[in-house]
Protein backbone atom coordinates (compact mmCIF):
# COMPACT_ATOMS: atom_id res chain seq x y z
CA UNK A 1 0.00 0.00 0.00
CA UNK A 2 1.54 3.24 -0.90
CA UNK A 3 2.10 6.05 1.74
CA UNK A 4 -1.29 8.13 2.25
CA UNK A 5 -3.86 5.56 0.52
CA UNK A 6 -6.04 5.48 3.82
CA UNK A 7 -6.02 9.35 3.76
CA UNK A 8 -6.82 9.37 -0.13
CA UNK A 9 -9.55 7.18 0.12
CA UNK A 10 -10.89 8.64 3.22
CA UNK A 11 -11.16 12.45 1.53
CA UNK A 12 -12.36 10.61 -1.83
CA UNK A 13 -9.47 11.59 -3.88
CA UNK A 14 -8.61 8.26 -5.78
CA UNK A 15 -8.78 7.84 -9.75
CA UNK A 16 -7.57 10.12 -12.40
CA UNK A 17 -9.25 11.80 -15.32
CA UNK A 18 -7.01 9.60 -18.06
CA UNK A 19 -5.01 6.61 -18.14
CA UNK A 20 -2.26 7.23 -18.26
CA UNK A 21 1.72 7.13 -16.44
CA UNK A 22 2.27 10.47 -15.49
CA UNK A 23 5.59 11.79 -14.37
CA UNK A 24 5.77 10.93 -10.56
CA UNK A 25 7.87 14.04 -8.70
CA UNK A 26 7.62 15.61 -5.47
CA UNK A 27 6.19 19.36 -5.20
CA UNK A 28 7.91 21.89 -2.81
CA UNK A 29 11.15 20.73 -2.14
CA UNK A 30 12.03 24.18 -1.85
CA UNK A 31 9.60 26.37 -0.50
CA UNK A 32 10.59 29.15 -3.84
CA UNK A 33 9.46 25.86 -5.83
CA UNK A 34 5.66 26.81 -5.35
CA UNK A 35 4.61 30.58 -6.18
CA UNK A 36 1.37 31.71 -5.83
CA UNK A 37 0.28 35.52 -7.14
CA UNK A 38 -3.49 36.02 -6.47
CA UNK A 39 -5.60 37.89 -9.21
CA UNK A 40 -7.41 40.30 -6.63
CA UNK A 41 -10.47 41.90 -7.21
CA UNK A 42 -10.89 45.20 -7.83
CA UNK A 43 -11.06 47.32 -4.46
CA UNK A 44 -12.11 50.72 -4.27
CA UNK A 45 -9.59 53.14 -2.57
CA UNK A 46 -11.01 56.02 -0.45
CA UNK A 47 -8.56 57.75 1.52
CA UNK A 48 -11.79 58.02 4.28
CA UNK A 49 -12.35 54.74 4.19
CA UNK A 50 -12.22 52.68 7.77
CA UNK A 51 -9.72 49.61 6.51
CA UNK A 52 -6.36 49.56 5.23
CA UNK A 53 -5.59 47.47 2.40
CA UNK A 54 -2.00 46.24 2.15
CA UNK A 55 -0.55 43.39 -0.66
CA UNK A 56 1.38 41.02 1.50
CA UNK A 57 4.11 38.27 0.23
CA UNK A 58 4.29 35.24 2.96
CA UNK A 59 7.30 33.00 2.67
CA UNK A 60 6.50 29.51 4.48
CA UNK A 61 3.89 31.24 6.13
CA UNK A 62 0.31 29.33 7.05
CA UNK A 63 -2.48 31.90 6.18
CA UNK A 64 -4.23 32.04 9.41
CA UNK A 65 -1.17 31.81 11.98
CA UNK A 66 0.00 34.81 9.80
CA UNK A 67 -3.24 36.83 10.77
CA UNK A 68 -3.04 35.64 14.17
CA UNK A 69 0.50 37.28 14.34
CA UNK A 70 -0.42 40.04 12.36
CA UNK A 71 -3.05 40.50 15.11
CA UNK A 72 -1.58 40.62 18.36
CA UNK A 73 1.33 42.74 16.68
CA UNK A 74 -1.27 45.16 16.06
CA UNK A 75 -3.58 44.63 19.27
CA UNK A 76 -6.54 43.75 17.42
CA UNK A 77 -9.03 41.11 17.23
CA UNK A 78 -8.09 38.66 14.64
CA UNK A 79 -11.84 38.72 13.56
CA UNK A 80 -10.53 42.78 12.20
CA UNK A 81 -8.37 41.11 9.40
CA UNK A 82 -9.61 40.15 6.31
CA UNK A 83 -8.50 38.20 3.07
CA UNK A 84 -9.92 36.34 0.57
CA UNK A 85 -8.31 32.61 0.33
CA UNK A 86 -5.78 30.84 2.48
CA UNK A 87 -3.26 29.53 0.47
CA UNK A 88 -0.48 26.91 0.44
CA UNK A 89 1.86 27.13 3.69
CA UNK A 90 4.98 25.78 2.16
CA UNK A 91 4.97 28.59 -0.91
CA UNK A 92 5.97 32.11 -1.21
CA UNK A 93 2.53 33.71 -1.57
CA UNK A 94 0.96 37.02 -2.04
CA UNK A 95 -2.53 38.48 -1.54
CA UNK A 96 -4.17 40.95 -1.05
CA UNK A 97 -5.58 41.62 3.16
CA UNK A 98 -7.76 43.99 4.21
CA UNK A 99 -7.12 44.96 7.68
CA UNK A 100 -9.08 47.00 9.99
CA UNK A 101 -6.34 49.14 11.69
CA UNK A 102 -5.00 52.93 10.85
CA UNK A 103 -2.50 52.76 7.86
CA UNK A 104 0.59 53.61 9.58
CA UNK A 105 0.60 50.90 12.36
CA UNK A 106 0.19 48.19 9.31
CA UNK A 107 3.18 50.37 7.67
CA UNK A 108 5.19 49.78 10.64
CA UNK A 109 4.97 46.23 11.03
CA UNK A 110 7.99 43.95 10.41
CA UNK A 111 7.50 39.92 10.67
CA UNK A 112 10.07 37.51 9.41
CA UNK A 113 9.62 36.32 5.95
CA UNK A 114 6.85 38.60 5.60
CA UNK A 115 6.56 41.74 2.80
CA UNK A 116 3.94 44.54 3.42
CA UNK A 117 3.05 46.94 0.68
CA UNK A 118 0.48 49.41 1.67
CA UNK A 119 -2.08 50.33 -0.86
CA UNK A 120 -3.92 52.60 0.80
CA UNK A 121 -7.63 52.91 2.70
CA UNK A 122 -10.87 51.05 1.39
CA UNK A 123 -14.52 50.85 2.76
CA UNK A 124 -14.77 47.54 1.42
CA UNK A 125 -13.78 44.24 3.54
CA UNK A 126 -13.47 41.12 1.51
CA UNK A 127 -14.08 37.49 2.06
CA UNK A 128 -13.61 33.85 0.77
CA UNK A 129 -13.71 33.58 -2.75
CA UNK A 130 -13.47 36.90 -3.12
CA UNK A 131 -10.92 36.92 -6.11
CA UNK A 132 -10.74 36.30 -9.60
CA UNK A 133 -8.28 33.69 -9.02
CA UNK A 134 -4.55 32.14 -8.55
CA UNK A 135 -1.22 32.59 -11.06
CA UNK A 136 1.37 29.65 -10.45
CA UNK A 137 4.77 28.84 -10.61
CA UNK A 138 5.25 25.76 -9.45
CA UNK A 139 8.21 23.25 -10.37
CA UNK A 140 8.47 19.41 -9.71
CA UNK A 141 11.56 17.64 -8.84
CA UNK A 142 12.72 14.07 -9.53
CA UNK A 143 10.46 12.77 -11.93
CA UNK A 144 10.31 9.63 -11.99
CA UNK A 145 8.97 6.18 -14.03
CA UNK A 146 6.43 4.10 -12.16
CA UNK A 147 8.99 1.38 -11.20
CA UNK A 148 10.92 4.25 -9.65
CA UNK A 149 13.40 5.03 -12.11
CA UNK A 150 14.36 8.43 -13.28
CA UNK A 151 12.72 10.53 -16.10
CA UNK A 152 14.54 12.56 -17.85
CA UNK A 153 13.35 15.77 -19.07
CA UNK A 154 12.09 14.33 -22.81
CA UNK A 155 10.29 12.26 -21.55
CA UNK A 156 8.48 13.66 -18.83
CA UNK A 157 7.61 16.51 -21.19
CA UNK A 158 6.25 13.81 -23.78
CA UNK A 159 4.24 12.67 -20.61
CA UNK A 160 2.90 15.99 -19.69
CA UNK A 161 2.02 16.46 -23.37
CA UNK A 162 0.41 12.92 -23.62
CA UNK A 163 -1.92 13.59 -20.78
CA UNK A 164 -2.92 17.38 -21.56
CA UNK A 165 -4.05 15.79 -24.39
CA UNK A 166 -5.87 13.12 -23.16
CA UNK A 167 -7.56 15.33 -20.93
CA UNK A 168 -8.53 17.58 -24.26
CA UNK A 169 -10.24 14.80 -25.67
CA UNK A 170 -12.24 13.67 -22.58
CA UNK A 171 -13.14 16.30 -21.02
CA UNK A 172 -12.48 19.11 -23.74
CA UNK A 173 -10.08 22.42 -23.66
CA UNK A 174 -8.07 23.27 -20.31
CA UNK A 175 -10.77 21.12 -18.48
CA UNK A 176 -9.63 19.09 -15.21
CA UNK A 177 -11.71 17.41 -12.53
CA UNK A 178 -12.33 19.64 -9.51
CA UNK A 179 -11.49 17.42 -6.76
CA UNK A 180 -10.97 19.67 -3.69
CA UNK A 181 -7.41 19.10 -2.78
CA UNK A 182 -6.30 17.60 0.71
CA UNK A 183 -5.28 21.20 2.08
CA UNK A 184 -8.98 21.27 2.90
CA UNK A 185 -8.54 18.56 4.95
CA UNK A 186 -5.68 19.45 7.07
CA UNK A 187 -3.21 17.60 4.42
CA UNK A 188 -0.80 15.27 6.70
CA UNK A 189 -3.48 15.01 9.55
CA UNK A 190 -6.47 14.87 7.77
CA UNK A 191 -8.53 16.38 10.98
CA UNK A 192 -10.75 18.99 9.85
CA UNK A 193 -13.63 16.81 8.08
CA UNK A 194 -13.67 14.61 11.10
CA UNK A 195 -14.46 17.44 13.27
CA UNK A 196 -16.75 18.98 11.19
CA UNK A 197 -18.53 15.51 11.29
CA UNK A 198 -18.65 15.91 15.06
CA UNK A 199 -20.02 19.18 14.72
CA UNK A 200 -22.86 18.69 12.42
CA UNK A 201 -23.92 15.53 14.85
CA UNK A 202 -23.46 18.03 17.81
CA UNK A 203 -21.04 16.19 19.68
CA UNK A 204 -18.71 19.06 20.96
CA UNK A 205 -16.72 16.92 23.13
CA UNK A 206 -15.29 14.74 20.33
CA UNK A 207 -14.62 17.80 17.85
CA UNK A 208 -12.75 19.31 20.55
CA UNK A 209 -10.96 16.14 21.43
CA UNK A 210 -10.24 14.87 17.90
CA UNK A 211 -8.58 18.49 16.79
CA UNK A 212 -6.86 18.48 19.85
CA UNK A 213 -5.33 15.11 19.77
CA UNK A 214 -5.90 13.31 16.55
CA UNK A 215 -2.69 11.69 15.39
CA UNK A 216 -0.88 12.96 12.05
CA UNK A 217 1.25 10.52 9.91
CA UNK A 218 4.19 12.64 9.88
CA UNK A 219 4.38 14.63 12.72
CA UNK A 220 7.45 15.26 14.86
CA UNK A 221 7.87 13.04 17.89
CA UNK A 222 7.32 16.03 20.34
CA UNK A 223 4.13 16.57 19.12
CA UNK A 224 3.03 12.85 18.40
CA UNK A 225 3.80 12.46 22.04
CA UNK A 226 1.47 15.13 23.24
CA UNK A 227 -1.23 13.86 21.22
CA UNK A 228 -0.65 10.22 22.39
CA UNK A 229 -1.00 11.63 26.20
CA UNK A 230 -4.58 13.63 25.57
CA UNK A 231 -6.08 10.51 23.38
CA UNK A 232 -4.73 8.19 26.78
CA UNK A 233 -5.04 10.36 29.87
CA UNK A 234 -7.67 13.44 28.66
CA UNK A 235 -6.77 16.54 29.32
CA UNK A 236 -3.94 17.23 31.82
CA UNK A 237 -1.35 20.09 32.87
CA UNK A 238 1.10 17.39 31.94
CA UNK A 239 -0.27 16.60 28.46
CA UNK A 240 -0.15 20.92 28.44
CA UNK A 241 3.52 21.12 29.14
CA UNK A 242 4.48 18.70 26.55
CA UNK A 243 2.39 20.42 23.31
CA UNK A 244 5.04 22.77 21.89
CA UNK A 245 4.57 26.43 21.69
CA UNK A 246 3.57 26.65 18.45
CA UNK A 247 0.69 24.08 18.50
CA UNK A 248 -1.24 27.59 19.29
CA UNK A 249 -4.76 26.22 18.77
CA UNK A 250 -4.34 22.83 20.48
CA UNK A 251 -2.56 24.43 23.72
CA UNK A 252 -5.14 27.45 23.65
CA UNK A 253 -8.01 24.50 23.47
CA UNK A 254 -6.20 22.33 26.02
CA UNK A 255 -5.64 25.40 28.41
CA UNK A 256 -9.53 26.47 28.08
CA UNK A 257 -10.65 22.83 29.15
CA UNK A 258 -8.59 22.87 31.70
CA UNK A 259 -9.76 26.04 33.97
CA UNK A 260 -13.48 25.26 32.25
CA UNK A 261 -13.96 21.44 32.13
CA UNK A 262 -16.78 20.08 29.60
CA UNK A 263 -16.85 23.11 28.24
CA UNK A 264 -16.50 21.72 24.83
CA UNK A 265 -18.20 24.24 22.63
CA UNK A 266 -15.72 27.03 24.65
CA UNK A 267 -13.04 24.99 23.41
CA UNK A 268 -13.79 24.99 19.97
CA UNK A 269 -14.41 28.43 19.80
CA UNK A 270 -10.73 29.19 20.10
CA UNK A 271 -10.14 28.22 16.95
CA UNK A 272 -10.50 31.23 14.27
CA UNK A 273 -14.01 31.71 13.06
CA UNK A 274 -12.96 30.67 9.13
CA UNK A 275 -11.53 27.51 10.76
CA UNK A 276 -14.50 26.55 12.22
CA UNK A 277 -16.22 26.93 9.29
CA UNK A 278 -13.75 24.69 7.71
CA UNK A 279 -14.22 22.24 9.46
CA UNK A 280 -18.12 21.45 7.99
CA UNK A 281 -16.95 22.93 4.38
CA UNK A 282 -14.32 19.91 5.01
CA UNK A 283 -17.03 17.47 5.50
CA UNK A 284 -19.39 18.83 2.64
CA UNK A 285 -16.33 18.16 0.74
CA UNK A 286 -15.61 14.54 1.28
CA UNK A 287 -19.28 14.44 0.45
CA UNK A 288 -18.41 15.82 -3.33
CA UNK A 289 -15.13 14.31 -3.77
CA UNK A 290 -16.09 10.78 -2.95
CA UNK A 291 -19.74 11.80 -5.55
CA UNK A 292 -16.84 12.62 -8.52
CA UNK A 293 -14.97 9.63 -7.77
CA UNK A 294 -18.10 7.28 -8.22
CA UNK A 295 -19.14 8.90 -11.56
CA UNK A 296 -15.44 7.89 -12.55
CA UNK A 297 -15.55 4.71 -11.50
CA UNK A 298 -18.98 3.94 -12.94
CA UNK A 299 -18.42 5.08 -16.45
CA UNK A 300 -20.38 8.02 -15.64
CA UNK A 301 -19.26 11.65 -17.79
CA UNK A 302 -18.38 14.43 -15.69
CA UNK A 303 -18.63 16.59 -18.65
CA UNK A 304 -21.57 15.77 -20.63
CA UNK A 305 -24.97 15.23 -18.12
CA UNK A 306 -27.47 12.54 -18.31
CA UNK A 307 -31.25 13.08 -17.59
CA UNK A 308 -31.38 13.56 -13.20
CA UNK A 309 -28.28 15.83 -13.58
CA UNK A 310 -28.41 19.55 -12.33
CA UNK A 311 -26.22 21.85 -14.37
CA UNK A 312 -25.10 25.54 -13.58
CA UNK A 313 -24.14 28.48 -15.66
CA UNK A 314 -20.30 29.63 -15.79
CA UNK A 315 -19.83 32.95 -15.70
CA UNK A 316 -16.94 34.42 -17.41
CA UNK A 317 -14.20 33.94 -14.64
CA UNK A 318 -15.45 30.54 -14.79
CA UNK A 319 -17.32 30.26 -11.58
CA UNK A 320 -20.65 28.34 -11.09
CA UNK A 321 -23.83 30.13 -10.72
CA UNK A 322 -24.83 27.38 -8.00
CA UNK A 323 -28.54 29.26 -7.00
CA UNK A 324 -29.92 28.64 -10.13
CA UNK A 325 -28.71 24.99 -11.42
CA UNK A 326 -31.19 23.54 -13.65
CA UNK A 327 -32.37 19.65 -13.85
CA UNK A 328 -31.61 18.07 -17.22
CA UNK A 329 -34.67 15.67 -18.44
CA UNK A 330 -34.39 13.69 -21.56
CA UNK A 331 -35.88 15.96 -23.69
CA UNK A 332 -33.49 18.82 -22.56
CA UNK A 333 -30.01 16.63 -22.04
CA UNK A 334 -28.64 16.93 -25.97
CA UNK A 335 -28.98 20.89 -26.05
CA UNK A 336 -27.70 21.22 -22.25
CA UNK A 337 -24.78 18.81 -23.13
CA UNK A 338 -23.79 20.91 -26.55
CA UNK A 339 -23.59 24.16 -23.54
CA UNK A 340 -21.71 22.42 -21.33
CA UNK A 341 -19.23 21.33 -24.23
CA UNK A 342 -18.95 24.87 -25.03
CA UNK A 343 -18.47 25.87 -21.29
CA UNK A 344 -21.28 28.09 -21.00
CA UNK A 345 -22.61 25.53 -18.16
CA UNK A 346 -21.05 22.80 -15.98
CA UNK A 347 -22.02 19.60 -14.29
CA UNK A 348 -22.16 19.55 -11.11
CA UNK A 349 -22.13 17.85 -7.26
CA UNK A 350 -23.18 18.17 -4.00
CA UNK A 351 -21.93 20.01 -1.23
CA UNK A 352 -24.25 19.17 1.10
CA UNK A 353 -26.37 21.66 3.86
CA UNK A 354 -29.60 22.48 5.07
CA UNK A 355 -30.88 23.28 1.81
CA UNK A 356 -29.30 21.74 -0.69
CA UNK A 357 -30.72 19.95 -3.49
CA UNK A 358 -29.51 16.55 -4.80
CA UNK A 359 -30.35 15.22 -8.58
CA UNK A 360 -32.60 12.80 -9.95
CA UNK A 361 -32.62 9.70 -11.38
CA UNK A 362 -29.15 7.76 -11.39
CA UNK A 363 -26.91 10.89 -10.69
CA UNK A 364 -29.23 11.57 -7.83
CA UNK A 365 -28.96 7.57 -6.64
CA UNK A 366 -25.53 7.66 -6.84
CA UNK A 367 -24.97 11.06 -4.24
CA UNK A 368 -27.84 9.63 -2.02
CA UNK A 369 -25.71 6.66 -1.87
CA UNK A 370 -22.41 8.71 -0.71
CA UNK A 371 -24.91 10.55 1.90
CA UNK A 372 -25.43 7.05 3.37
CA UNK A 373 -22.33 5.57 3.20
CA UNK A 374 -21.06 8.34 5.12
CA UNK A 375 -23.97 8.36 7.77
CA UNK A 376 -25.20 11.83 7.01
CA UNK A 377 -28.10 11.14 4.80
CA UNK A 378 -30.30 11.81 8.29
CA UNK A 379 -28.67 15.17 8.98
CA UNK A 380 -30.41 18.61 9.19
CA UNK A 381 -27.07 20.58 9.29
CA UNK A 382 -28.72 23.04 11.74
CA UNK A 383 -25.93 23.59 14.36
CA UNK A 384 -28.00 25.82 16.82
CA UNK A 385 -25.06 26.01 18.88
CA UNK A 386 -23.23 28.08 16.69
CA UNK A 387 -25.69 29.34 14.44
CA UNK A 388 -22.98 31.02 11.66
CA UNK A 389 -21.68 27.47 11.28
CA UNK A 390 -25.38 26.31 9.92
CA UNK A 391 -25.08 25.89 5.98
CA UNK A 392 -27.04 25.75 3.37
CA UNK A 393 -25.52 23.58 1.02
CA UNK A 394 -24.72 23.91 -2.87
CA UNK A 395 -23.19 22.83 -5.95
CA UNK A 396 -19.81 22.39 -6.99
CA UNK A 397 -18.71 21.75 -10.64
CA UNK A 398 -17.32 18.53 -11.04
CA UNK A 399 -15.03 19.98 -13.88
CA UNK A 400 -12.88 23.23 -13.61
CA UNK A 401 -10.46 24.96 -16.10
CA UNK A 402 -6.92 25.74 -16.04
CA UNK A 403 -5.19 28.64 -18.22
CA UNK A 404 -2.17 30.37 -19.36
CA UNK A 405 -0.34 26.82 -18.97
CA UNK A 406 3.14 25.78 -20.45
CA UNK A 407 5.95 23.43 -18.97
CA UNK A 408 9.42 23.93 -19.18
CA UNK A 409 12.52 22.34 -18.16
CA UNK A 410 14.20 23.63 -14.65
CA UNK A 411 17.26 23.17 -13.59
CA UNK A 412 18.70 20.79 -10.50
CA UNK A 413 19.16 22.63 -7.54
CA UNK A 414 21.66 21.89 -5.07
CA UNK A 415 21.16 19.21 -2.15
CA UNK A 416 21.56 21.48 0.23
CA UNK A 417 19.19 24.42 -0.25
CA UNK A 418 16.13 21.35 -0.77
CA UNK A 419 14.12 20.17 1.88
CA UNK A 420 14.99 17.46 4.81
CA UNK A 421 12.65 15.14 2.84
CA UNK A 422 14.79 15.26 -0.58
CA UNK A 423 17.98 14.83 1.37
CA UNK A 424 16.36 11.26 2.85
CA UNK A 425 15.72 9.88 -0.62
CA UNK A 426 12.78 8.27 -1.47
CA UNK A 427 11.13 5.14 0.81
CA UNK A 428 8.86 2.72 -0.44
CA UNK A 429 5.81 3.52 -2.17
CA UNK A 430 7.28 6.77 -3.10
CA UNK A 431 7.49 7.74 -6.68
CA UNK A 432 10.19 9.99 -7.33
CA UNK A 433 14.63 10.13 -8.20
CA UNK A 434 16.71 12.15 -7.01
CA UNK A 435 18.14 12.30 -10.53
CA UNK A 436 15.01 12.79 -12.52
CA UNK A 437 14.21 15.80 -14.65
CA UNK A 438 12.40 18.79 -13.04
CA UNK A 439 9.92 20.80 -14.87
CA UNK A 440 8.37 24.35 -13.78
CA UNK A 441 4.53 24.58 -14.34
CA UNK A 442 2.80 27.87 -15.04
CA UNK A 443 -0.23 28.07 -15.14
CA UNK A 444 -3.69 30.25 -14.04
CA UNK A 445 -6.59 28.73 -11.69
CA UNK A 446 -9.93 30.46 -11.24
CA UNK A 447 -10.81 31.05 -7.70
CA UNK A 448 -12.04 27.56 -5.44
CA UNK A 449 -9.73 25.23 -7.81
CA UNK A 450 -6.45 23.54 -6.31
CA UNK A 451 -2.92 23.87 -8.25
CA UNK A 452 -2.15 20.30 -6.20
CA UNK A 453 -4.97 18.65 -7.96
CA UNK A 454 -4.02 19.98 -11.13
CA UNK A 455 -0.62 19.20 -11.24
CA UNK A 456 -1.78 15.55 -9.56
CA UNK A 457 -3.24 14.84 -12.79
CA UNK A 458 -0.04 15.20 -14.51
CA UNK A 459 2.45 13.50 -11.51
CA UNK A 460 0.46 10.64 -10.45
CA UNK A 461 2.19 10.18 -7.06
CA UNK A 462 1.10 9.38 -3.43
CA UNK A 463 -0.43 12.60 -1.66
CA UNK A 464 2.31 13.26 0.40
CA UNK A 465 4.25 14.61 -2.45
CA UNK A 466 2.36 16.93 -3.56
Amino acid sequence: MQPNTSLADAIGLIGYATDDNGIGGVLKSRVADFRVDEIATTITLNPKGRFTVAKITLTNWETNRFCNNLAKKLSISRNRIFFAGTKDKRAVTSQIFVIDAPQFKVAEIEIPDVVIEVLGRTHQKIGFGNHRGNRFTIVVRGCAHQDGTAMTEEEALAEVERIKTSMHEKLGTGRFPNWIGPQRFGSGRAVTAEVGRSVVQHKWDEAALTYISKEGEYESPEVASFRDHIRKHGITQEGLDLAPEWLGYERRMTEHLLNNPDDYIGAFRKLPNNLQIMTVHALQSVVFNRTLRKRLEQGMSITTPEAGDLVGRLDERGQLSANNCVLVEERTAPRIGRNCQLGRLSVTGPLPGRDIRTCEGKPGELEESILAELGLDELDWEIEDIPRLTTSGTRRSLTTSFDEFTVEAAPKASDDSLGENWNKGPVEGSRWHPDGACLKFRFTLSSGSYATILLREFMRAPLNQL
